[in-house]
């Protein structure tokens, strides 16, 4: 290839000059132009669930490009928007009727965000906080970067961010704190919501909390009238074990986001779910009450019809099984380092699993994670930590052989990079 024109997200160049090509794609693998293949243990960023180009979605992204393409979405609709529409408010926790479509996770919450403050505002008790988790990610755009954690994925663009209230990370041992600030900041009512991750704090360390208290969260909501949005883009689609992690927690949130598996992966779609009440504060014969939000390429047909196939297959597959038996490898999988001092906290929800690396430094510049990133690489495996934070969150077509594999990657990189203590 001659020299590249492209820069890449979350990555320095400076540091990366060779980024390797991918020409094909399937199942749990990524083929490198040279013919060599890849593992693709975190879901090429926790997107792809039943595996690369499921044939059921390339199929249905093929029949609907054959009749449809992009649609102006104001004004207009199609049936894929509208079949998807009617099966997430299905398969979603009850009371979720409305679904306002965009294009990726980060405008999955942007949208929430704003619902949230119009629904407020349009009912004429208009409340302009927002309660956010600490060590919470929520998307790079300016409103989730404003609701996520501080620190140097945002550093530089401080001075656009908005201020919010936070409540501390439930940690064991520690949940009633969470709960006892999240009353304290919503007891005045000025809190129009309260933003979380459901059970799994993805890019924040793969950390976890148990569902007790996401529906105790839920609880204290309702007392003050705040709204609960359930993040559930990377949490969602069978990921924790269910469907949706609300699930678990057994609470149905008032804004629920959705994007990454919503099309198994494939191409890029989010939805964002509402109750009926926030959509009948913005139903009005005033037209300063309309929602004001789009982009270009809202509910793009094609995009709707690989998601349509994804529903589908969750229908018609054994896919609740693969991620039990999954679940259930991961727990296992963990089991060997039980003994292994070069680790510490070992967890796993659902699907996923993380353990941390006892190195140096900690956190996502931890000088340790590019090093264990070429360490995987090397051997045919994407794994990218979170600084010394392990995890796999792979598709749920992997093998237990493929997973064992894994799991012995790990247990030579503890050897090679950890610090015993």
């Amino acid at each position: 290839m001659s020299q590249s024109h492209v820069w890449h997200p979350f990555t320095q160049h400076a540091l990366e000059t060779a980024i390797p090509e991918i020409v094909r794609t399937e199942g749990a693998y990524l083929h490198k132009a040279d013919g060599t293949r890849i593992l693709d243990a975190i879901s090429s960023w926790w997107v792809v669930t039943h595996g690369h180009r499921h044939p059921r979605i390339i199929k249905a992204i093929e029949t609907t490009a054959a009749s449809l393409d992009q649609i102006i979405f104001a004004g207009f609709t199609h049936e894929p928007a509208e079949r998807l529409a009617k099966a997430l408010v299905g398969l979603a926790p009850a009371g979720l009727d409305w679904v306002f479509y965009s294009d990726s996770g980060s405008t999955s919450v942007e949208v929430a965000l704003k619902m949230a403050l119009g629904y407020f505002r349009n009912i004429g008790a208009p409340r302009s906080r927002i309660v956010v988790m600490e060590h919470s990610y929520h998307g790079d755009t300016i409103g989730t970067m404003s609701v996520g954690a501080r620190g140097v994925f945002n550093a530089a663009y401080e001075p656009l961010l908005f201020e919010v209230d936070t409540i501390s990370f439930p940690a064991a041992g520690r949940e009633q704190e969470t709960l006892d600030r999240f009353e304290a900041v919503s007891r005045d009512r000025r809190a129009a919501a309260l933003i979380v991750e459901p059970l799994v704090l993805g890019a924040g360390g793969m950390l976890m909390y148990p569902a007790w208290v996401l529906t105790e969260l839920k609880k204290i909501a309702e007392a003050s009238g705040t709204l609960l949005i359930a993040d559930e883009v990377m949490t969602g689609w069978g990921r924790t074990g269910t469907m949706f992690a609300c699930e678990q927690a057994s609470i149905s949130p008032d804004i629920l986001c959705t994007s990454k598996g919503l099309t198994g992966g494939v191409v890029p779609l989010a939805a964002t779910l509402a109750t009926d009440a926030i959509f009948q504060a913005h139903y009005s014969v005033d037209r300063k009450k309309t929602f004001f939000h789009s982009s270009s390429y809202t509910a793009n047909p094609i995009a709707c019809a690989a998601a349509l196939a994804n529903v589908e297959i969750w229908r018609d597959e054994p896919v609740a099984e693969r991620v039990a038996a999954l679940s259930a490898m991961q727990a296992a999988g963990l089991r060997r380092f039980r003994n292994n001092a070069n680790f510490t906290d070992r967890r796993t929800t659902g699907t996923i699993a993380a353990l941390d690396l006892r190195t140096g430094s900690a956190g996502y510049l931890a000088e340790i994670g590019p090093k264990l990133r070429a360490f995987f690489l090397e051997r045919g495996l994407l794994v990218r930590p979170l600084g010394n934070v392990l995890y796999l969150l792979p598709p749920y077509c992997i093998t237990g052989e493929e997973l064992d594999g894994l799991y012995g990657a790990i247990e030579e990189a503890g050897d090679r990079f950890g610090s015993k203590p």
